[in-house]
């Protein structure tokens, strides 16, 4: 049975489901309009609607704290099962679900952390609460912003990739001030934030990711959550590198495993199919799938470093690779009915080019893979 026949399947609620059932039932519900929103770049609201009824909002929230207690690895299958209907869905949740699952590693981790953070997942686990990330914009490096004032700072920024930014609640952000990166959450319904119309794009059009513009928003010193030095690794950003990127990457493995079953699907229907091609497609896939798998291993160890930074970006690399040569393929295999918008196929062969873009982007992998592998510092290189 293929996955697409196990969301059919599963298509009305069962007692006793996981949230992976949960993500495969969805994805049935969720493929219906994830055409019309990638046709009109509109964020898919009314899913995370759908996502909140269910659970999956507050998935990654420990249990005592009114939460469903995934685990990464649960967190993973979650946005993995939800892109096989619709990659914007999935991505966008993903974005909101490594803001918890940071947290919530913390809290179960870091005993010291667990009064700083226990506030904003008990907000997730009561009130369904959807946390956005700046995270691509800001990085390691930080991005200007943030101006010392009495009691606190005065932010002026705008940031860009804020994935499902209409529908949320808290953006956690960071900005730099005096070459130190302040990080803190600052409400989406106060008076100094905006979200602009800026997301039109090749794909991923769904995930309503539009500029927030911040226009003097003041952040009491009692609300900053972190200092750091601008520019280099701290130790919070090696449990961000080792938990988030699993995540996210989760959704365009997912984007790759639904283009490669419409694929199949084509090319049995049609005379002079091509054997060789649709094993080169799955080599492809399945590379991508085992070093997602390691990502995942990886983070499920509990012990962010330097090395598993390190072992997430040949992982997020090892993906984005063969994710992206898989939907490929995936469009050779099909021949001319793929290129047809009403097979799903050209979509998702434009959705699945955003792995490119995330951090670490393949050249700062490499250097930091390699300086690693000599011995050399990596503080800098992100």
């Amino acid at each position: 049975m293929t996955v697409i026949e196990q969301v059919k399947a599963v298509a009305e609620p069962k007692a006793g489901e996981t949230f992976a059932d949960k993500a495969r039932r969805l994805a049935a519900e969720f493929d219906r309009d994830a055409g019309g929103h990638d046709a009109d770049d509109s964020f898919v609201a009314a899913n995370y609607v759908r996502l909140k009824a269910e659970g999956l909002v507050s998935a990654g929230v420990p249990a005592e704290l009114g939460g469903g207690d995934a685990g990464i690895g649960d967190l993973c299958e979650m946005i993995r099962l939800l892109a096989h209907g619709c990659g914007s869905t999935a991505l966008a949740l993903s974005m909101h679900t490594h803001q918890v699952a940071i947290p919530a590693w913390r809290w179960r981790h870091q005993p010291a952390a667990k009064a700083a953070v226990e506030p904003v997942l008990r907000k997730v686990g009561s009130a369904n609460a959807v946390l956005l990330s700046s995270g691509g914009s800001d990085w390691v490096g930080g991005a200007p912003g943030a101006e010392r004032v009495e009691g606190g700072y005065r932010i002026k920024a705008r940031k860009v990739f804020v994935s499902g930014a209409e529908a949320g609640d808290l953006l956690v952000t960071g900005a730099v001030a005096d070459g130190e990166v302040i990080h803190f959450a600052l409400p989406m319904n106060a008076p100094e934030v905006s979200v602009k119309d800026t997301w039109h794009t090749l794909g991923m059009r769904g995930t309503g990711s539009n500029d927030v513009l911040v226009d003097g928003y003041f952040v009491a010193d009692d609300k900053v959550a972190l200092k750091r030095k601008a520019g280099e690794w701290h130790p919070l950003f090696r449990v961000i590198a080792t938990i988030a990127i699993p995540i996210i990457y989760s959704a365009y493995l997912g984007v790759a495993e639904s283009a490669r079953e419409i694929a199949v699907g084509l090319a049995k229907s049609k005379a002079g199919r091509s054997p060789r091609l649709a094993g080169e497609m799955d080599t492809a896939l399945r590379a991508a799938q085992l070093a997602h798998r390691h990502m995942v291993a990886v983070a499920e160890a509990n012990a962010p470093s330097e090395d598993s930074v390190n072992e997430a970006m040949i992982g997020r690399h090892l993906v984005e690779v063969n994710a992206i040569r898989a939907v490929e393929l995936a469009m050779e295999l099909a021949g001319g009915p793929g290129f047809y918008r009403k097979a799903g196929l050209e979509r998702r062969f434009r959705d699945v080019q955003g792995a490119r873009y995330h951090p670490m982007r393949r050249e700062a992998q490499l250097l930091y893979t390699g300086s690693m592998a000599l011995g050399d510092p990596v503080t800098s290189i992100y």
